[in-house]
């Protein structure tokens, strides 16, 4: 048996165990889905939406987990995507290549990887401490944000990069300068891949709950937040309450709290998908 016959049987092998292990993933998922829509499908209804917390399962809702997760994702949308797309731009179209460049960039690419409860940590000395914004929604905000901007950054950048570069020597020979050709070329034809980027990061600090409980977020409250400095629940975090109580029929309640929040992250993923093959079809190299 030649060498490239043997290199062919490899690439077989690791093929079908490639494919096996998809396989495996996706029935495991499968199970884990129909195992949470038959406990708490019949949960999900208008009074579990309106309802507010309560001690007895059959009246409990998440009224205010889900007002305060939508608190929680406009603060941390508005906070991190001026900036992830500002320092994206910078890196990718401003930044001259040096050491300290290529420091900052194998940085970034890392803190995407940082568990979640370090930002949590740092968040507690941050903002809550040295700040002073207390358990409430701009610090759980604030924390979200540093945990989602690397990401943010790193998807701005391959955006930017995925843009020919003739677009923009093209722009320069019409008299354009660097953030005109930025403005009016390369950000349109990019934003497909920004805004994939933007949701996905979005769709991760949607399930974080780790960070909300370091900086001290409740997890029990029976009011709407009305402002930025209120305290706050969310969706994870209601669930993961309802999950430790002695009750069984708080397991139910559970199970419909995640089916609420796996529809809005399939749905934001929907949009994600939807609006990069969008993107794909109009922009044409």
């Amino acid at each position: 048996m030649t060498s490239a016959e043997k290199n062919r049987i490899k690439d077989k092998l690791f093929g079908y165990f490639g494919l096996a292990c998809t396989l495996f993933g996706i029935i495991m998922l499968l199970v884990f889905l129909s195992d949470i829509v038959m406990k708490g499908w019949e949960k999900v209804d208008f009074d579990f939406l309106t309802n507010y917390s309560s001690s007895r399962p059959k009246k409990a809702g998440i009224y205010p987990a889900l007002a305060g997760t939508l608190w929680i994702l406009g603060l941390t949308a508005l906070i991190a995507i001026p900036i992830g797309i500002a320092a994206g731009i910078y890196f990718e179209e401003y930044a001259k290549k040096s050491k300290m460049a290529n420091f900052l960039e194998i940085n970034l690419a890392n803190l995407a990887g940082v568990p979640s409860i370090i930002y949590g940590l740092l968040g507690l000395q941050i903002f809550v401490r040295s700040l002073n914004f207390g358990a409430s929604i701009l610090a759980g905000a604030c924390t979200l944000a540093l945990l989602i901007l690397p990401i943010i950054i790193v998807s701005t950048r391959e955006a930017l990069k995925a843009v020919p570069d003739s677009i923009r020597q093209a722009s320069y020979g019409m008299g354009a300068n660097t953030w005109q050709t930025i403005w009016h070329q390369v950000l349109p034809a990019s934003a497909g891949g920004i805004i994939t980027g933007i949701i996905l990061a979005i769709s991760r600090a949607i399930g974080e709950t780790a960070p909300l409980i370091v900086i001290g977020a409740a997890t029990y409250i029976t009011y709407i937040p009305e402002g930025p400095m209120d305290k706050f629940t969310v969706l994870p975090m209601q669930v993961y309450d309802w999950i430790g109580m002695p009750d069984p029929e708080f397991a139910k309640n559970a199970a419909g709290g995640i089916i609420i929040l796996l529809l809005i992250t399939f749905l934001l993923n929907g949009i994600a998908v939807y609006l990069r093959n969008r993107w794909q079809k109009k922009v044409k190299w």
